[in-house]
């Protein structure tokens, strides 16, 4: 049976994910690479201390769920496969198919061109506008390797487990899944430990914020291999499992006023600092914050937004798209606002707006009908909504 909140917690943090990043193009807190203020204080900037901790770990949280349930009904080679192709492709060959797009309007805003010599080679500089163009690409590029990473495992506790019933002479059962089999090596208390208790799941909070202090790239802050992949598999082993989410979802009333007090206590404590890097994205209080929203998210939706109807059913289809495609427009709109334009704040928010969510729709509907280019951008062979 699909489960619908997932489908729609991840298209409902996309939206977030696209507002967010139209008031960060206009932010004044972190102005690299970006068009800037129009004011010297914007107080709307708090919206980005709000939605930064969390948005990203709860994608990371879903998608270690629904790996969990892939891989129930598929093989440890067909995962593979499959994130392979969604998510390695793009994030590589689409990077050097159309990346360089969106790496030379990031180079526009930022003036790194003035930087780079005359004598440098095109195809040096081609290089260097596609890596530019990474973007928001680090997400599914951190998710194929957290998603290798748990193939792996999965791997060897299945060669583990046939050399014990090798040894018992007892033969594994055909129908149990591929996910089943690492639930019953080193790792079994995870999956089985105390799922249902609420205390437990909030004290998880505690070794998500030492996951937080490990692996972090030293230059592009967005690389969080520690906490992302601590809770990528949090979301495979504890939030995959039916009695946990119904729990949390008893709890969403409560879960959801934490958050907003946790939210109100982190805009106290560090608004104006820097939200992405050190020590404000990984102290105690941005952590805490931010696990207490995810468990309060998820519960909320599994309670108010498991089902579909058309309209979420057309956005769920089209969230990945959207993620990849809504920069590209909404970094051209902003700069050619500002470069062209003498417009305002509220006219340049909305167009920019407009023009990320219109932009990044028209971008996959378009793409996703071309054969080669939709397997390059987007990673399908097929146009996943035909008509």
């Amino acid at each position: 049976m699909r489960k619908y909140y997932l489908d729609n917690i991840r298209w409902l943090t996309v939206m977030l994910v696209v507002i967010y990043h139209v008031i960060y193009m206009y932010n004044g807190i972190i102005t690299d690479g970006v068009i800037g203020p129009f004011y010297e204080k914007q107080y709307w900037d708090g919206i980005q201390y709000i939605l930064y901790p969390w948005f990203m770990i709860l994608l990371f949280i879903v998608a270690g769920m629904c790996s969990h349930y892939y891989l129930e009904t598929h093989t440890i080679r067909e995962f593979v496969c499959a994130r392979t192709e969604k998510l390695l492709v793009p994030s590589t060959v689409g990077l050097l198919s159309i990346g360089w797009v969106q790496g030379y309007i990031n180079m526009e805003i930022s003036g790194a061109f003035s930087a780079i010599p005359e004598t440098l080679p095109k195809l040096a500089l081609y290089f260097i506008m596609a890596l530019s163009g990474t973007g928001v690409l680090w997400f599914i590029q951190m998710l194929w390797l957290f998603s290798m990473i748990l193939a792996m495992l999965l791997s060897l506790a299945r060669k583990v487990e046939k050399e014990k019933t090798c040894r018992t002479g007892q033969r594994i059962p055909s129908e149990v899944p591929e996910s089943g089999f690492l639930s019953r090596t080193v790792l079994s208390w995870i999956y089985a430990h105390r799922g249902t208790d609420i205390l437990t799941l909030i004290l998880l909070a505690i070794p998500v914020y030492w996951s937080g202090l490990i692996l972090n790239a030293p230059v592009i802050v967005v690389y969080r291999f520690g906490i992302y992949g601590f809770t990528y598999f949090l979301g495979y082993f504890v939030f995959s499992r039916e009695e946990t989410v119904i729990c949390i979802s008893r709890y969403r009333n409560s879960l959801l006023a934490g958050a907003a007090l946790l939210a109100g206590v982190y805009l106290f404590l560090h608004y104006g600092d820097n939200y992405a890097a050190a020590p404000a994205v990984n102290c105690f209080s941005a952590i805490a914050y931010a696990w207490i929203a995810c468990l309060a998210a998820i519960g909320c939706m599994k309670k108010w937004g498991n089902a579909m109807t058309g309209f979420t059913s057309f956005m769920a289809k089209r969230s990945f798209g959207l993620y990849v495609f809504h920069y590209l427009p909404l970094s051209a709109t902003a700069y050619g606002l500002r470069k062209f334009t003498g417009l305002s704040a509220l006219p340049c928010y909305l167009l920019t707006a407009f023009a990320a969510f219109a932009g990044g729709l028209i971008m996959y509907e378009t793409i996703s009908r071309i054969p080669l280019l939709r397997w390059c951008v987007l990673g399908i062979k097929k146009h996943p909504n035909p008509r």
